[in-house]
């Protein structure tokens, strides 16, 4: 957990440092959003490829050498002297992606059935908890001092994580497999995201009619349909498809791809909110030292919401995780709809982020745990990233979504628009996932 919730604080060096970076290494703030794009594509593309490999015999090796990718790329960006080194460091801390399911793996392999599901729990949702806690550090070191101390510490708490995992964590031993690594699969799959989330990325920017985001976005298409036609047909695959149409399986990957879309929609265009000033109609005008303080709430919220779960497991057994991904989502389209309706207070933003966690700490942690419940011992590392995966690429669909709202319709406007954007997609999935949970009680009924 330790080193989970390491490597997200890592990951959210990024949003609040856009401005910043442009002015310090010379460049546009369009350009500088490539130190986003660059490091959410590698986390796409290396994610699954580290969640095949945790399933075999070296989940600790695996997690330590990521460890010490992702510090490097920390010392490269920190110490950067142009923005194309410090691109270079951003993208070696993309590892931060695949970080999540390796420590899934050890947890199921290191811990007996009874700890195993809420230590997965609780894992799921350190991402968050690493966003409420990284995005005020980052705000006041880079306000207080420079953008580069930030980049610093991040190095300095990656080397803890390292004495962390060599000092604690049990070596693998005879656990895993060995199985042959599918590179035909690897390289289709890293293509097809690749692809598709330039595509999305740079959408807003290239046009999105325009010839490069429409050959990009085939690219991106066409690779991923051969990669599924040849996993399905291969017999040891990066990512068991079988496995991922199992129902509870398919239910957590579709609820993925859809929260996080609305996630990043609303957490997006707060950050907006939370800097922009108060003449624009919309903004809050907060300084840099205290905007990132506005995502501390979701980290709280997340934290709680996740303890819940862990309660309500305990007293109603492992079949109440199903419940928890339409009451989690629930809390998530009550808080799109409230922010999207009132946000010109603090206040009210603050307890919009409080239920936006809340909804997310108990939703996010009930999708690994369905999963893992739900598919072999060696196949966990492999589908709790693909579900990770799902949880990026819909993260990058709702950012891309609030940046072409807002290149089309500039100010307050926009803003409401991308937060209505965001509200209406929260409740479209709450609503499906109470369809399936009322017909799947009915279904259990008749049997």
């Amino acid at each position: 957990m330790y080193a989970a919730l390491t490597t997200s604080v890592v990951s959210s060096l990024g949003m609040l440092l856009v401005p910043s970076i442009a002015s310090a290494l010379n460049v546009s703030v369009s350009a500088a959003q490539w130190m986003l794009t660059v490091n959410l594509l590698v986390g796409a593309v290396a994610t699954p490829i580290m969640g095949r490999l945790s399933d075999g015999k070296n989940a600790k090796r695996l997690l330590m050498i990521s460890l010490a990718v992702i510090l490097v790329g920390s010392i490269v960006a920190a110490a950067a002297p142009t923005f194309t080194v410090f691109l270079i460091g951003r993208a070696l801390q993309g590892l931060t992606y695949g970080i999540v399911p390796v420590t899934i793996v050890l947890a199921r392999r290191h811990l007996g059935a009874g700890r195993a599901d809420p230590a997965i729990s609780s894992l799921s949702v350190t991402v968050a908890t690493g966003l409420g806690l990284g995005y005020p550090l980052t705000g006041m070191m880079a306000s207080l001092l420079d953008y580069r101390v930030a980049f610093w510490f991040a190095a300095a708490f990656v080397v803890t994580a390292l004495v962390v995992v060599w000092r604690w964590i049990p070596a693998d031993g005879e656990l895993g497999t060995t199985r042959p690594f599918d590179t035909i699969g690897a390289a289709l799959l890293s293509t097809g995201l690749a692809a598709l989330l330039i595509a999305v990325s740079e959408g807003s920017h290239w046009g999105w009619v325009s010839p490069a985001t429409i050959g990009v976005g085939l690219i991106g298409v066409v690779a991923l349909i051969v990669w599924a036609t040849v996993e399905l047909r291969f017999h040891d695959p990066l990512i068991n498809l079988h496995v991922v149409r199992t129902p509870d399986v398919l239910l957590a990957n579709l609820t993925a791809i859809s929260l996080g879309a609305a996630m990043y929609m609303s957490l997006s265009t707060i950050s907006i909110i939370a800097q922009a000033p108060k003449a624009s109609g919309y903004g809050l005008e907060l300084p840099l030292f205290w905007a990132g303080f506005v995502m501390l709430p979701l980290s709280i919220g997340s934290l709680i919401g996740n303890r819940v779960v862990r309660r309500l497991v305990q007293r109603f057994g492992p079949a109440s995780m199903t419940a928890m991904l339409p009451g989690g989502s629930s809390l998530m389209a009550a808080s799109a709809l409230m922010i999207w309706l009132t946000n010109d207070r603090l206040w009210e933003v603050l307890l919009g982020m409080a239920l936006f966690g809340l909804g997310m700490g108990s939703a996010y942690a009930a999708m690994p745990t369905l999963i893992a419940r739900n598919v072999a011992i060696s196949e966990v590392g492999s589908a709790v990233s693909f579900n990770q995966v799902l949880r990026t690429v819909g993260g990058a669909v709702g950012s891309a979504i609030v940046g072409s709202v807002l290149a089309a319709s500039p100010g307050e406007h926009g803003i409401s628009v991308a937060l209505g954007v965001a509200a209406v997609t929260a409740t479209i999935v709450f609503a499906a996932l109470l369809i399936n949970q009322v017909a799947a009680g009915r279904t259990a009924e008749k049997t």
